[in-house]
């Protein structure tokens, strides 16, 4: 079907409205003003119905990159004011044991000394305030589902999604052809495992020579708590149980925010090897221990969410150029995994991807490769940044949780992060699971609604919602893998490695297994895209506007 469809042009569209890209928009439009360029164009994309609805985070933020972008941040009125007061580590050696590190052992990097305690969704709704003030063109509710290429291979630009398409792929009576967005530039910033940003990737051949990239799974809660357990400005860390017991790593927190509300959450590295595990019930059952129970019991769960985040740092950053667009953000992998922190180098890395594609811009280039970013992102703190937290996902991966552990500390404290080796980790996430049949199945323990829910249930409170008759976002490269190869070998891991309940096999009695994907469940983590053994599923973007709306989260 030939469809004839509107086009805009910018000088700049950015896709994708978190602190990367909205970081990218006002940089942009600061200095267009600073150099009495105010027709200078800029436009953003974000495929969630609001700025800030997709945008799910722990989230502890160091400032030190919006001290740059916005100096007066607390008086615009900034959504940051939990000063963090009091870390505080854990090691649970079991579902009954704790035992409290003593700050002189914990990684230097992981001390929260000036940070404060978020909610990053509203901090992105907030930043989407000031680039609206400065005239960023913001098309919330639109996701870019295509790249557009000049005929000599340099990107042109996005086309937005189609909208009223129904399952078949047929137009239905409210059907609305997307738009082509033009540009002399475009910057990506669709978060971790962009879906464009994946076939840039491998389009140019970014990640030649470097590592695969690394990725955790985090699922959060957000509590309400009774007034009197409640300690402002407390973080809570810890690692060890429940994961400990499939041999997996990863992490727990838990943030003491504003109006005795806790942001409760589970890091788990998507490098596990156990197939029968399921993040979202070993979230589940950690809020049994009794460190983590007296806090949340008799409170009221308000929202639910997951996402996946990336983790491999330095060595797995690929090249962020290309001809006519950079990637920015988490889309090319800037997370301190040391930190735990991805904020601050998202709107770093989405500024300096600004002043680049601006100067290039102003000295009358257009779609060239800006090289100029890779150049001051190395003389950059981001760069500097990143280097010190080299080690820690390859470290963790490959020595394990304790002497893990132990070579951060030794590294982040008594080097500084500059330990004279690099350690790599040549492993893709999808290439770790051991077979199911040789492997512990752990015991989940049924939800009881009050402490413990189930997926859907949970589901439900992250107001996720697509519209009905849609394509399927989940692509099968080869609809039999699923039963044919992922169910003999690895007991099909989708089931319990989606946090939303997409994915099912359903046996009725005398019949053949089916595996059924419920799309309308998914809350855009991303995971199965990462973990599927097979790599069969790809994640594409749905109509504009679908998926989660997180409050406060």
């Amino acid at each position: 079907m030939q469809i004839e469809r509107e086009s805009m042009e910018f000088d700049v569209v950015i896709v994708g409205g978190g602190p990367a890209g909205l970081s990218a928009a006002i940089r942009l439009r600061q200095l267009a003003i600073a150099n009495g360029m105010d027709e200078f164009t800029v436009c953003v994309l974000e495929k969630g119905s609001e700025f800030g609805a997709h945008t799910l985070s722990g989230a502890i933020m160091e400032t030190r990159a919006l001290d740059e972008l916005i100096p007066d941040w607390k008086a615009r009125g900034a959504p940051i004011t939990v000063e963090a007061k009091e870390d505080r580590v854990y090691m649970l050696g079991s579902a009954t044991r704790t035992t409290k590190l003593p700050g002189s052992i914990v990684p230097a990097s992981m001390h929260n000394e000036g940070n404060y305690i978020v909610s990053l969704g509203n901090v992105v709704r907030w930043l989407a305030e000031q680039a609206e003030a400065l005239e960023v063109m913001m098309f919330p509710g639109f996701a870019a589902s295509e790249i557009l290429y000049h005929e000599d291979g340099s990107v042109r630009g996005v086309q937005t999604g189609d909208m009223g398409i129904d399952a078949a792929g047929q137009p239905k009576g409210s059907f609305e052809p997307g738009y082509e967005l033009l540009a002399k530039y475009t910057i990506f910033a669709e978060g971790c495992r962009g879906h464009l940003g994946k076939r840039l990737i491998s389009r140019f051949h970014l990640d030649k020579d470097k590592d695969p990239q690394h990725y955790g799974i985090g699922l959060k809660e957000l509590w309400e708590i009774d007034a009197d357990k409640h300690e402002e400005g407390v973080i809570m860390h810890g690692t060890g149980w429940p994961l400990s017991e499939t041999g997996s790593t990863g992490g727990w927190f838990l943030y003491f925010a504003e109006d005795n509300q806790v942001s409760f959450g589970l890091i788990v590295d998507l490098a596990y090897h156990n197939p029968h595990i399921s993040p979202f019930d070993e979230l589940q059952r950690l809020k049994l221990h009794p460190l983590i129970r007296p806090i949340l019991e008799g409170g009221k769960r308000l929202s639910y969410g997951a996402r996946a985040m990336t983790k491999g740092g330095l060595n797995s950053l690929p090249k962020f150029t290309f001809p006519g667009g950079v990637l920015v953000g988490d889309d090319a992998g800037f997370l301190n995994p040391a930190k735990l922190k991805g904020t601050h180098t998202s709107m770093k890395s989405g500024m300096l991807a600004a002043e680049s594609v601006f100067e290039a811009i102003k000295a009358g280039r257009s779609g060239d490769e800006v090289v100029e970013y890779q150049s001051v992102f190395e003389n950059s703190w981001l760069y500097e940044d990143a280097y010190q937290a080299r080690n820690f996902a390859p470290a963790m991966h490959r020595m394990g949780q304790w002497m893990g552990g132990a070579f951060t500390f030794v590294e982040q404290n008594l080097f500084g992060g500059k330990m004279p080796l690099t350690i790599n980790d040549t492993t893709p996430d999808y290439d770790t699971l051991d077979k199911a049949a040789q492997s512990y199945k752990p015991d989940y323990p049924k939800p009881d609604g009050k402490l413990t829910f189930d997926k859907l249930s949970s589901v439900f409170i992250s107001n996720t919602n697509h519209a009905e008759d849609q394509p399927c976002h989940l692509r099968l490269t080869d609809p039999t893998v699923p039963i044919a190869v992922n169910l003999p070998l690895y007991a099909e891991p989708a089931q319990r490695y989606c946090p939303a309940g997409v994915y099912e096999v359903v046996q009725k009695e005398g019949e053949e297994p089916q595996f059924v994907i419920n799309s309308q469940n998914c809350v855009h983590c991303k995971t199965c895209d990462i973990k599927d053994p097979a790599q069969n599923i790809t994640w594409v973007t749905p109509e504009g506007g679908g998926g989660p709306n997180y409050p406060n989260m």
